[in-house]
């Protein structure tokens, strides 16, 4: 039997796609698992002026699993305030139903506030909540942050500012449903539970690391967002970074939240900040065009997409760390829209063996492949021989992948985080070290893509694995990308 967690959720951007796409179906989640059972409630705030039984309906429609009871259950623990975030006297109001529910359900005083919205806000709503005596004096009081956090490292360091000011570093919990990925959180476990591989984690045995991030989908309903963010700020500063950090850093003496937090935050101390020069020749962006037969459109095409725009919708690109065991590692990321097909994985490519026994040039580089989605699992490619009288020696792979029964117990990756808000879990979420980090990595590019001239765009076909200098990017180093589509 599983251990209820009494708590308050208030969503601030209650009526809005995320909290219906994704929020709401993963408490659904922690409530049929028990995780959440008769002590929580959840508040969804938003300008709408919607009734508790309309939110209800909402919600319910949202859900696809469970029957209708269990949904009824479910739904009957939401409520709905119509609230603008930028006055006070909303706050008065909010505070009063929050106090109201705390005792209907025994919440104990627990409380999580959840900024689903602008994140131009986020401050605004954070200093509320204090001077309006929103925060619990009985339980805990936490803060989960969205991205985009900032569009910069400046916009994104006044935004920290402002919520440090009320929330207290291991209140704030700044969401990466990357690092919720089952896949991903089984990358510790794979490098220091196994004392081969972690013996050959490091530059003495690694050629060079893949990571790979592509989506089959163009923009769809984002294109007002995208137009400000771009393949960069939207996949490179968050997601590829996090991804990089849980593949590197370096072994902790344990595996709580603060020797993690200092094991990660070395790998974002030691990103190598790249030159002018550097960028021009490490990173390459691109543009989707029309699909070959015509039936994708191109992102100029797009809906509140600027018809001249330069946006990146693909970026690719190679850095490094200055970390010891990974010096002269190349890293070589890629993510973009409308590519071939859904695909995360990453590749680490050993070097080939040194031997001469087995006709030297002919052995191949042995990849350790780590399927992240749609597949889950490991791919193991080592050399062997040619099964027969030959004396060829060819590839063998050695596989693991989830089963079907295996995926059903796999959380979503918002169902784990908030299961981990909810018990105070720090490890999984990103620090405001890493974000920094990040950012002025990112920042240096952006920069030096600013001050060249205007790409070709577009420069790739819908359905493509992206433009040809992603490939070339590779093959001047003699190398390729494993991963073909």
């Amino acid at each position: 039997m599983k251990e209820e967690n009494p708590v308050l959720f208030v969503i601030f951007g209650g009526s809005g796609d995320l909290a219906h796409r994704k929020l709401y179906p993963a408490l659904f989640q922690l409530f049929q698992k028990g995780q959440l059972d008769q002590h929580f409630a959840v508040i969804g705030t938003a300008r709408r002026p919607w009734t508790h039984e309309y939110f209800r309906e909402t919600v319910q429609s949202n859900l696809h699993e469970g029957t209708a009871e269990q949904q009824a259950a479910f739904a009957a623990h939401f409520y709905y305030q119509s609230h603008d975030v930028q006055d006070a006297a909303h706050y008065v109001i909010l505070k009063k139903l929050i106090d109201t529910l705390d005792q209907k359900y025994q919440l104990q005083g627990n409380r999580i506030f959840y900024m689903a919205m602008a994140p131009a806000l986020f401050g605004t709503i954070a200093q509320y909540l204090r001077s309006e005596d929103l925060l619990s004096h009985d339980g805990f009081s936490r803060l989960i942050i969205e991205k985009p956090f900032g569009h910069d490292y400046a916009s994104a360091k006044e935004l920290n500012d402002a919520i440090v000011s009320t929330f207290d570093r291991d209140q704030v919990f700044r969401i990466d449903h990357y690092l919720g990925k089952e896949m991903v959180q089984a990358l510790p476990y794979l490098r220091f539970a196994n004392q081969m591989i972690n013996a050959s984690w490091n530059h003495e045995y690694i050629d060079n690391v893949q990571i790979t991030l592509a989506e089959s989908l163009g923009v769809e309903e984002r294109g007002g967002y995208y137009e400000t963010a771009g393949a960069l700020r939207d996949m490179v500063q968050n997601h590829i970074m996090q991804v990089i950090a849980m593949l590197t850093f370096p072994e902790p003496e344990t595996l709580c939240d603060q020797t993690i937090e200092a094991a990660r935050e070395q790998v974002f101390t030691h990103l190598h900040q790249l030159s002018e020069d550097e960028v021009k020749a490490k990173f390459v962006r691109g543009q989707y065009g029309p699909s070959a037969d015509g039936q994708q459109i191109g992102y100029r095409q797009e809906e509140k997409i600027n018809p001249q725009s330069n946006v990146e919708t693909f970026v690719a690109g190679e850095l490094e760390l200055d970390l010891p065991q990974w010096q002269g590692v190349p890293f070589y990321v890629r993510t973009g829209k409308r590519l071939l097909e859904k695909k995360t994985r990453i590749d680490i490519v050993f070097k080939k063996a040194t031997s001469n026994l087995f006709g030297g040039e002919s052995l191949a580089a042995p990849v350790l492949t780590i399927e992240v989605e749609p597949e889950s699992g490991f791919i193991f490619s080592i050399n062997g021989k040619q099964v027969g009288t030959g004396t060829q020696a060819v590839l063998h792979s050695l596989k693991y992948q989830l089963t079907d029964a295996d995926q059903q117990l796999v959380p979503d990756a918002y169902e784990r985080l908030l299961l981990e808000v909810v018990r105070g879990h720090q490890s999984n979420f990103v620090q405001w070290q890493d974000m920094a980090g990040a950012w002025h990595f990112v920042d240096k590019i952006r920069q030096a893509w600013e001050e060249c001239d205007c790409p070709d765009f577009p420069n790739y076909t819908s359905g493509s694995m992206g433009p040809k200098a992603a490939d070339d990017l590779l093959a001047k180093t003699g190398r390729h990308w494993i991963y073909q589509g």
